[in-house]
């Protein structure tokens, strides 16, 4: 089966960068791999240098990137809309398209983003085409409303089926009274997307908690308020029951020259920040990464966390 690999975190931590090196060390491994960034400030093409868009873009042999646009789950709103609008048209109720239109005029659809980064996750893991699935994920509060968009959707798709089934109810019954058995003939069927849809989300929930398939890992720095949005995010986590084991602790000095008073206090402090980390969460296990500076853009670099990642 299709395994899952997720970074999280607070922005700015270094998130993508460690996505980009699991996913690198994987693919080197012999392991197809794809790597997904779910932040509407896809970065993903930049770690590795190479153009990367809605398509996978093949980075090298057994890897390849993808950064799904707002604009997909966009327009899978708008899909579900229009069902719904012929549905209420069918019963003599007035909902145009240019109605549906207005309905979109303001622009993005909120969660059309994290949308976007569930069909995407969803079809990935059905259709088996890859080993392993690396997911980039958006600053805490993105990554929050993707894990709580498949519930909430699923519990509106529900809605919206119950719905449909009374208008045509309403509509076969009258209908019947006045065409007899000739008015089923021709009936189209119009639930297709959202069925597809529902079952996408059933997989995506299915897996995200599933702890055989999926590894959630919490990227920090040695920092104090970084620790802190850690804490909240493990909590969420597991109320999502999210299996998360894993806490990477980014940009860690590992030696500094003695005569340099301000990187030795630094070095210090970065200790005792991880000591704190430790013993806020003796259950997890917890990852260090060196601070590689400006390398961390270079290939060679990205390998070098990689093997470390694992």
């Amino acid at each position: 089966m299709t395994e899952f690999v997720l970074y999280g975190g607070k922005g700015g931590v270094g998130k993508t960068t460690c996505a980009a090196a699991t996913a690198l060390e994987l693919a080197n491994r012999g392991e197809r791999t794809i790597v997904i960034s779910t932040d509407p400030a896809h970065s993903l093409g930049d770690c590795f240098d190479v153009a990367v868009g809605e398509e996978p873009t093949e980075i090298e042999h057994g890897l390849w990137s993808v950064e799904p646009s707002a604009a997909s789950g966009q327009e899978t709103y708008r899909r579900i809309v229009t069902v719904l609008a012929r549905e209420f048209r069918s019963a003599g109720l007035r909902l145009t398209d240019e109605d549906v239109e207005e309905l979109f005029a303001a622009g993005m659809v909120p969660g059309s983003d994290e949308l976007a980064a569930l069909q995407l996750v969803g079809e990935y893991a059905a259709e088996g085409e890859w080993d392993r699935v690396v997911i980039d994920t958006a600053p805490t509060g993105h990554t929050l409303r993707l894990l709580a968009l498949p519930d909430v959707l699923t519990e509106s798709l529900s809605t919206v089926s119950k719905v449909r089934h009374e208008v045509r109810s309403l509509v076969a019954s009258a209908r019947s009274l006045v065409f007899g058995p000739a008015a089923y003939l021709g009936r189209e069927e119009r639930v297709a997307e959202l069925e597809r849809l529902d079952a996408q989300l059933s997989t995506v929930s299915e897996v995200l908690r599933d702890p055989e398939r999926t590894d959630f890992r919490v990227v920090l720095v040695p920092e104090r308020l970084a620790i802190a949005e850690t804490e909240r995010l493990v909590a969420e986590l597991r109320r999502f029951r999210v299996p998360v084991d894993t806490l990477i602790v980014n940009r860690v000095l590992e030696t500094v020259d003695p005569r340099c008073e301000r990187c030795s206090r630094r070095k210090a402090l970065q200790e005792e920040r991880i000591a704190d980390l430790r013993q806020a969460f003796p259950n997890l296990g917890v990852r260090r990464l060196p601070d590689l500076g400006n390398e961390v853009a270079d290939r060679a670099a990205l390998a070098r966390l990689g093997a470390e990642l694992g």
